[in-house]
């Protein structure tokens, strides 16, 4: 889909250039991509929590990552740490 700010030229040459990428390529960049967005996660919640342990900083990405399920799956754990289900 192409965004709104692109002209139907640029989106052209821009899918153009990623047909004559290898698939293998495309995988690697996207795994690339996925650990980058993941450290800044972890980093932006190590900010706003500096004295928190590994495995709370854990929960707190799991938090995140699984939105309402998260309650299910790690509920008691998190209770454990006095962060009730607004916590994020």
């Amino acid at each position: 889909m192409r965004p709104r700010d692109t002209s139907p030229e640029a989106w052209k040459v821009l899918m153009d250039l990623m047909r004559t990428i290898p698939p293998e390529e495309k995988l690697r960049r996207a795994i690339e991509f996925t650990a980058i967005v993941r450290n800044l996660g972890e980093a932006t919640i190590r900010a706003e929590h500096p004295s928190a342990t590994p495995r709370e900083i854990f929960l707190r990405i799991a938090q995140r990552q699984l939105g309402e399920d998260f309650q299910k799956v790690f509920g008691e754990e998190w209770r454990q740490y006095g962060c009730s289900q607004r916590d994020a």
